[in-house]
């Protein structure tokens, strides 16, 4: 099964949340931090998931599960 994620990525104006494989993005913002929270509403609202949020150069800052989904590495304590 394959997992469940949105990517946050720099736009031409703005950031976009991206479904891998879809041909559009799933929503435009005009900051990250409101990408990234558009990101995890999707997953919440499509069972959950991976947020993986990207710098403006690109490369992935980080990732953060999304309930239900099923954090590989929970935090201890």
């Amino acid at each position: 099964m394959a997992r469940n994620a949105r990517h946050v990525v720099p736009a031409q104006q703005g950031w976009k949340v991206v479904k891998p494989g879809a041909s559009r993005a799933s929503a435009t913002a005009p900051t990250q931090k409101q990408a990234e929270q558009i990101a995890k509403r999707i997953l919440g609202n499509d069972g959950g998931g991976e947020a993986v949020i990207h710098r403006p150069n690109g490369q992935i800052r980080g990732s953060d599960t999304v309930a239900p989904g099923n954090d590989p590495f929970p935090p201890a304590g």
